[in-house]
């Protein structure tokens, strides 16, 4: 199933056409004066640390495209979006309380899902789906090694969360995050063959590391402003000095906060689909 608005193709980034220009002009100038070896493996050298620090960058868009801003609406009256991204799920314990309270508050989220768990709490994600939320990629296993992974690795990751999100679900997602937002060069053209968008985030909480709840909402809302993805966890979330998920603590704040801006939580398609 093809995503609106992209490419059928890869085309390779300023960035990484520059590197194969580079790799080239270094093969040639090896045969010209091989004297000059410690030069050319110097600059390819250097070449390849930069596209390293790229994909370790995570809000970086030298390696391809990645949304880190929700698209601006078509309708400019439009009332003002943010897109809550939840990541690392489903989790038993925690998901399903995450969906109370943005029931409660009348939000929308998007859970970005690792497949293995899909696979392990179909339940939870049916059931994410089925109260309106979004439910996107973000690898099968979540591996920590993921951004030293080659095409076929990063291929088998998204596909088979892709696989299993659409036979629990019936959904076929559109977005992909990385685990932890890292990558190499190899993610995008296999994002474009899954017709994928990558999405990062605006700002992030640290709320799988940081177990005090105000903490994470102030770095959350601090000139939180439409157009905003926002990133928490209700997987491998942290826990307060009270054993809380600190997600629980921090999102009916964040949710009261963003109704006291006139931002609308939404999903990243219903934003997408209001920009086209």
């Amino acid at each position: 199933m093809s995503n609106p608005g992209l490419p059928s193709r890869w085309r390779p980034s300023a960035a990484i056409s520059a590197s194969v220009a580079l790799h080239a002009a270094a093969v040639g100038a090896l045969v010209v004066r091989p004297a000059a070896w410690p030069w050319i493996l110097g600059a390819v050298v250097a070449d390849h640390l930069a596209l390293t620090a790229a994909g370790l960058w995570p809000r970086s868009r030298i390696l391809g495209p990645n949304w880190t801003h929700l698209p601006a609406p078509a309708d400019a009256a439009r009332p003002g979006m943010l897109a809550v991204t939840i990541d690392d799920g489903p989790d038993p314990e925690v998901t399903p309380r995450v969906l109370d309270l943005l029931q409660a508050h009348g939000a929308h989220a998007t859970f970005f899902c690792v497949g293995e768990r899909i696979a392990r709490y179909p339940q939870l994600a049916r059931e994410i789906a089925a109260r309106g939320h979004g439910i996107e990629n973000h690898s099968f296993h979540h591996p920590v090694n993921f951004s030293l992974l080659g095409p076929k690795g990063m291929t088998g990751e998204i596909q088979r969360t892709q696989q299993i999100i659409h036979s629990v679900t019936g959904e076929v997602a559109q977005f992909f995050r990385a685990p932890a937002g890292l990558r190499n060069p190899f993610l995008e053209p296999v994002l474009v063959k899954a017709q994928l968008r990558l999405v990062s985030w605006t700002r992030r909480g640290f709320d799988t590391v940081n177990r005090d709840p105000q903490i994470v909402l102030g770095r959350l809302t601090r000139g939180m402003r439409a157009g905003d993805i926002v990133l928490l966890h209700d997987g491998h979330a942290a826990r307060t000095a009270a054993g809380v998920p600190v997600i629980l603590d921090v999102l009916p704040e964040l949710l009261r906060r963003c109704a006291t801006a006139s931002l609308v939580p939404v999903t990243l398609r219903t934003a997408f689909a209001a920009a086209a």
